[in-house]
C-alpha cells in the first residue's frame, strides 16, 4: 500500500465517521446508519449493550432515537490505522457530546465522554463498520439546562 493510497484510505475512514456522527445528530435513522456497518457488525458498548448484525443495530439505533431527542456527537483525537493489504482498517476516536433525553415527562440536558474503538473492513470499494465498540467515562446531567432551547439543521 502506498503512502496516497493509505492516506486515501483515511480520509475515506474519516468521511464514515463523520456521516455516521452526522446522522446521529439527525436522529438517529436506524435504516441509514444500518447500512454503514456490514451484515454481520458488531456495535457494543457495557453502558448500551451489545448488538450483533445489522438488524439489531438498527433496531438499538431505533431505541435511541426515542429517547434521545437532541444530540451533538463532537470526534475528537482520531487515529486510524490502516492495515498493509489497505483491507481492514482500526480506529480510537474520543467523543464530547451535550445531548438532550427524554426522562418521564421532561427533558435533561446532559454530558457524555466517552471513547470508540473501532475495526473497519473494506467491501466492493467502501469502507463499512464491522465493531464499532463504545465505552463511556461519564454520562451526567448538565447543571444548566438547554432543554427545550435545542435547534437541529434542517436536511438539505
Amino acid at each position: 500500500m502506498t503512502v496516497s493510497d493509505n492516506a486515501a484510505a483515511v480520509l475515506q475512514i474519516m468521511k464514515l465517521k463523520n456521516s455516521y456522527m452526522e446522522l446521529c445528530d439527525l436522529g438517529y435513522p436506524p435504516k441509514p446508519l444500518g447500512a454503514m456497518f456490514v451484515e454481520d457488525g458488531v456495535w457494543t458498548s457495557p453502558s448500551f449493550g451489545t448488538y450483533v448484525g445489522r438488524a439489531e443495530i438498527e433496531r438499538f439505533f431505533c431505541e435511541t432515537s426515542s429517547s434521545i431527542v437532541f444530540a451533538a456527537h463532537l470526534a475528537l483525537n482520531l487515529i486510524i490505522d490502516v492495515a498493509a493489504d489497505g483491507q481492514s482498517a482500526t480506529g480510537r476516536w474520543r467523543i464530547l457530546m451535550p445531548f438532550t433525553r427524554s426522562e418521564g415527562q421532561g427533558r435533561v440536558a446532559r454530558w457524555i465522554l466517552g471513547d470508540y474503538a473501532e475495526q473497519y473492513v473494506l467491501r466492493d470499494g467502501e469502507w463499512m463498520f464491522a465493531r464499532v465498540d463504545f465505552f463511556v467515562n461519564f454520562d451526567v446531567a448538565h447543571e444548566g439546562t438547554w432543554a427545550g432551547l435545542e435547534l437541529v439543521r434542517p436536511p438539505d
